[in-house]
């Protein structure tokens, strides 16, 4: 986490940045790791979990917190290291945990007053799942350090691009998607060095989801860069490469997928397109026990209203877990659907039906 904090600092060009972890008991935020502090800072100061500070307010909310100049603010009661460092401007932003109790808050401190944007929340949440992820899979934090790398020179690229708007929607969406090959590729290698079951189990279902973002940047390689693009043409691209790498030589399941042309948010596309690796992969991988034969079908469509309706059937065995279980991925399937708002229902007494619903105010439909 302290390496994490320096690269983030480094990256959005701040001296100071800090992890803090929520204390249950204490109801706080602790500061468990940072970059820049003096010392005594880290691991001793901790700040009120509620609205009085920058990172309860990203804590209490759920939502991230800009405070462009902490001067203007009379509602703060901040610890006295503030004042010391001279922060003005902050930046804060959860950190999931494995449950629905947030792990704790990413923040960044500059000691110049800055206006932080949209873009700046987007890449430091896209840090702050990225360090989620590290603090759940803590036994893979070589491959998260490889990963973190990679990340900064794709931010350090984009800079430089910055003024070559053109160039920037095509160089940048190629080198993401051939750096998380890359990834991809790294993960790979950690696979076949992990002796372990359970490691090879992990690293897989890591690699599953790098290769489903990998598709995203496929799909939006010679378009302009927006934020949306058509869920339905993605979809039955990233099924018909789900059934490349899972077809069995006998062909014996089939993987089909039909879709309206949806127009989505790019986090919306990103976000579905795992849930929809997770749910299939998990049918291949148990559905048909025995070298049974059957099919699995990933449908998408428009409805009357507010809600569009993605469907994700097979008729396999079928399988009974608790709505809170985490096994067969219904703890990552969940809260991504929730992230997007969405929400998730499962029929699995013949066979499983996996039903999402999407509320149409994060969507626009094709013409």
């Amino acid at each position: 986490m302290t390496e994490a904090a320096r690269v983030c600092a480094e990256c959005l060009s701040v001296p100071y940045s800090k992890v803090c972890r929520y204390r249950e008991k204490e109801n706080d935020l602790l500061i468990e790791a940072g970059h820049g502090w003096h010392a005594g800072v880290i691991g001793n100061v901790v700040s009120r979990a509620d609205v009085t500070s920058p990172q309860g307010r990203a804590f209490i909310t759920g939502k991230p917190s800009i405070c462009n100049d902490l001067r203007d603010d009379n509602d703060l009661k901040l610890p006295s290291f503030y004042v010391e460092h001279g922060i003005v401007s902050t930046i804060d932003v959860i950190i999931k945990g494995s449950d629905d109790q947030p792990y704790g808050v990413l923040e960044i401190d500059n000691a110049q007053q800055h206006d932080y944007d949209q873009h700046d929340i987007d890449f430091l949440t896209g840090f702050a799942n990225v360090l989620a992820e590290a603090v759940a899979t803590s036994a893979r934090t070589g491959v998260l350090q490889r990963t973190i790398e990679r990340m900064k020179v794709l931010v350090a690229e984009k800079d430089r691009l910055l003024d070559q708007k053109k160039v920037l929607a095509e160089e940048l969406q190629h080198r993401v998607r051939n750096n998380l090959q890359l990834v991809y590729g790294m993960l790979s290698k950690q696979l076949d060095d992990t002796p372990d079951k359970a490691g090879q189990r992990g690293i897989r279902a890591i690699s599953r989801r790098v290769s489903t973002l990998a598709q995203v940047y496929d799909h939006l390689l010679g378009s302009e860069m927006t934020r949306t693009t058509d869920f339905g043409s993605y979809l039955r691209s990233l099924c018909l490469n789900l059934a490349e790498i899972q077809a069995a030589p006998d062909g014996g399941v089939t993987l089909t997928c039909d879709s309206d042309a949806i127009v989505l948010d790019l986090d919306v596309v990103t976000a579905l397109g795992i849930v929809v690796a997770e749910v299939v992969t998990n049918s291949y991988d148990h559905a048909f026990p025995g070298g049974k034969k059957g099919s699995i079908i990933v449908s998408v469509r428009r409805v009357d209203g507010d809600i569009a309706t993605m469907t994700i059937s097979d008729d396999g065995t079928g399988f009974l877990a608790k709505t809170e279980s985490k096994r067969h991925g219904l703890g990552l399937v969940r809260r991504l659907v929730e992230q997007v708002r969405g929400s998730a229902t499962i029929d699995s007494e013949h066979g499983t039906i996996w039903t999402i619903k999407i509320p149409v105010d994060r969507i626009a439909f094709a013409s």
